[in-house]
């Protein structure tokens, strides 16, 4: 059974600039080794000395990280989409927020709702 594994921007130089491959295997983990076994190189960047998955490898079976489900042993069938996904360091830039004359520290990643209820509701209003 082949099961899609989609490969991000920062691995395709080790996977010959492949966006994605088709593997076999049952799990999760089995697709990762199989990935590893086609592409060598791609293995010190997936996995730690030890052998186990680097931290900041996430690895997702269609919407689900696998660390909440069975880990490497989550199975995977030719319907499911295996997405490789490490975690790229960043800033945590600030922005300005002038309302009405109240200036406000707004960190990047604070979300659209928060923003409004900043504007809309909050009892500095």
């Amino acid at each position: 059974m082949a099961v899609k594994v989609l490969i991000p921007t920062p691995l395709r130089p080790y996977t010959n600039k492949e966006r994605s491959v088709f593997l076999s295997g049952t799990t999760a983990g089995e697709l990762l080794n199989e990935l590893t076994t086609q592409f060598p190189v791609l293995k010190q960047h997936l996995y730690s000395g030890d052998g186990t998955l680097r931290s900041y490898v996430n690895v997702y079976v269609n919407d689900d990280d696998i660390r909440y489900l069975q880990q490497e042993q989550t199975p995977v069938t030719e319907k499911d989409t295996v997405s490789i996904i490490p975690s790229i360091a960043g800033g945590n830039r600030q922005c300005r927020l002038k309302v009405e004359g109240l200036t406000l520290e707004i960190q990047k990643t604070t979300s659209k709702k928060r923003i409004e209820w900043l504007i809309n509701e909050s009892p500095i209003n």
